[in-house]
């Protein structure tokens, strides 16, 4: 098998040579350049048309996010961000997701980080994953989300618990897929929403403030204690595990990872099997590994309506396939359409309920 072949974009020359040291130590990875700001990378991707460029956001004479638009306009190549622990560097990396980088590692501690090798198996695991990542699967288009509708007037007199549990777990391309699924949603949909995604601690803050501004639901930062409520849907915090307690509390751990992730969705999955009473959808989109598998074959067990994304449409196919293997997914429907699968489950777990 030929190697990755990889570019690396750091104005530090420290952090070049320390990133291409360790990504040169996998027999798989080759490291095929190093330029030290965007203007001097965008020419040597040209010339070397790299399989993965690992970028940094703050250089000189072209900054990294300028690098970034013109490399996906003339030369769509995979991209892992390198990201600063800050609440400016969260909103910066959920814009370069948003401009078509596929995935991104946060520093330990800032932009020259000389504890870098840290995270040595992160960076090569995720330069793996996304050599293979579909970066045009679906026409943009197909899946730009909707105008954000006005917010729905609070369910006021209206009962909360039997309106169905609708989760969402995510990895690799899964802020953008969120984004489309959730501005998708209709207005006044009476579920209640939990959102997964692998993320480090520190950036889900900005993520849930993005989804909220383009969805009807209220999106919210899980912070612990909370009681699931319709119409508002709770992003799993970065860094700690998401369970659901009797009677839809949330509660944050910190237990080990699962899958290498924290959040994982198999812990928010198989707590709600143990502890919660009512209709469960359980969608998994774009994303590397097999985090949701095991969770949505017991809640399948326990009557959940079940849905995975298309390989079609996924950036990463390593979830949904997982998911689809175990043969308990219901539907399986490309990203522009999961909004729709999802309320098709919502209406039919409600049919059920009523006919019984």
């Amino acid at each position: 098998m030929s190697k990755i072949r990889v570019l690396v974009v750091d104005d530090s020359m420290f952090m070049r040579r320390m990133i291409s040291d360790l990504l040169n130590q996998d027999a798989a990875i080759e490291v095929v350049g190093a330029a030290r700001n965007g203007q001097e990378g965008l020419t040597m991707a040209r010339q070397l048309k790299p399989d993965v460029i690992t970028l940094d956001v703050e250089m000189p004479v072209m900054d990294g996010v300028t690098m970034l638009q013109k490399l996906m306009q003339e030369q769509p190549t995979p991209v892992l961000m390198l990201s600063s622990l800050t609440t400016e560097g969260a909103e910066v990396t959920l814009k370069c997701l948003d401009l078509g980088a596929v995935d991104f590692v946060a520093k330990p501690s800032g932009s020259i980080s000389l504890d870098i090798y840290k995270i040595s198996s992160q960076i090569i695991e995720k330069v793996k994953a996304i050599a293979k990542a579909r970066l045009s699967a679906t026409p943009t288009a197909a899946v730009s989300p909707m105008p954000a509708p006005p917010k729905p007037s609070p369910l006021v007199g209206r009962p909360t618990q039997d309106a169905p549990l609708v989760v969402i777990g995510a990895s690799t391309g899964g802020p953008r897929a969120l984004n489309v699924v959730m501005s998708n949603l209709p207005l006044g949909l009476h579920a209640k929403v939990l959102l997964i995604q692998h993320m480090p601690e520190g950036f889900t803050r900005s993520l849930a403030e993005r989804l909220d501004r383009s969805s009807a639901f209220t999106v919210r930062e899980a912070q612990g204690g909370e009681v699931l409520q319709p119409g508002v849907a709770y992003l799993a915090q970065g860094g700690k595990h998401l369970k659901v307690e009797r009677g839809g509390k949330l509660t944050l751990t910190q237990d080990p990872p699962v899958h290498g992730v924290r959040p994982a969705v198999d812990v928010a999955l198989l707590s709600i099997a143990q502890n919660y009473q009512g209709a469960i959808v359980v969608a998994i989109l774009t994303g590397m590994g097999s985090d949701g598998a095991a969770g949505l074959r017991t809640l399948h067990a326990k009557g959940a309506y079940t849905i995975a994304e298309d390989e079609s449409t996924c950036v990463v196919f390593g979830m949904p396939r997982a998911a689809i293997q175990t043969g308990c997914v219901k539907r399986v429907a490309p990203l522009h359409q999961i909004a729709e699968a999802i309320t098709e489950g919502v209406k039919e777990l409600c049919s059920k309920s009523q006919a019984a």
